[in-house]
C-alpha cells in the first residue's frame, strides 16, 4: 500500500496548524472562525454545528464572545474531516469522539471503530476499482470505435460528401419510418 508523503506546513499558522499531525497540539485559542472555515474548507455554519452537537469541545471565546479556535482544535477537525471524507456517518463520529473524552480505557473501542471503518473504506476503494474498470472498458471501446470511423473517412479520401450525409440521413429517416409503422 502507498504511503502519502508528509506536508510540509508552518505549523503557526491557522492552515498550517490544520494539516499538521502533532502528538500534543498546542492549545492556546488563537485562530478565528473564518480563519479555521478557510483552513478547513468548512463552513463556519458547520463549525459552530460541530461545536453544538458535540464533535469539538467548547470553543473558547473573546471577552467579546468570538470564538477562537486552537491548534488542538484544528488537529481534530484534521481528522474529522477525513472520516468524513471516508464516509463515516457523523453519528459514529460523534461516538467515537465520546469515547476520546470518555478516556484512555476506551482505547480498544475506539480501535473497533476505527477497524471497522476501514474495512468500509476498503470495500469502497475495491467498488470504485470495479467502476473503474468498467469505465476504462467503455472508454477504450469508444476510442477503437472512433478511430475505425476516421479510418473509414481515411479510406474514401477525407469529409463525407454531402450526398453521403443526406443519403444516410434519408436512410435514417426511412428506417425510423418502419419502426413506428410496425
Amino acid at each position: 500500500m502507498a504511503t502519502l508523503a508528509p506536508i510540509k506546513a508552518d505549523p503557526s499558522s491557522c492552515g498550517g496548524a490544520y494539516r499538521v499531525v502533532s502528538a500534543e497540539p498546542d492549545r492556546t485559542p488563537r485562530h478565528t472562525i473564518s480563519e479555521v472555515a478557510v483552513a478547513s474548507g468548512l463552513t463556519a455554519h458547520t463549525l459552530r454545528w460541530y461545536e453544538r452537537i458535540g464533535l469539538l469541545d467548547p470553543i473558547d471565546r473573546t471577552y467579546s464572545g468570538q470564538r477562537r479556535y486552537s491548534d488542538a482544535d484544528l488537529s481534530r477537525l484534521g481528522f474529522l474531516n477525513r472520516l468524513r471524507l471516508t464516509g463515516m456517518p457523523v453519528a459514529d463520529m460523534l461516538r467515537y469522539v465520546e469515547l476520546v473524552r470518555a478516556g484512555e480505557h476506551t482505547r480498544a473501542d475506539r480501535r473497533d471503530i476505527l477497524l471497522d471503518h476501514r474495512e468500509e473504506v476498503r470495500q469502497k476503494i475495491s467498488d470504485l476499482h470495479a467502476t473503474l474498470a468498467v469505465l476504462d472498458h467503455k472508454i477504450d471501446l469508444y476510442s477503437r470505435l472512433y478511430e475505425s470511423d476516421l479510418g473509414d473517412l481515411g479510406d474514401r479520401g477525407g469529409a463525407p460528401e454531402p450526398g453521403d450525409v443526406s443519403r444516410q440521413n434519408h436512410q435514417t429517416d426511412q428506417n425510423d419510418r418502419k419502426k413506428q409503422s410496425a
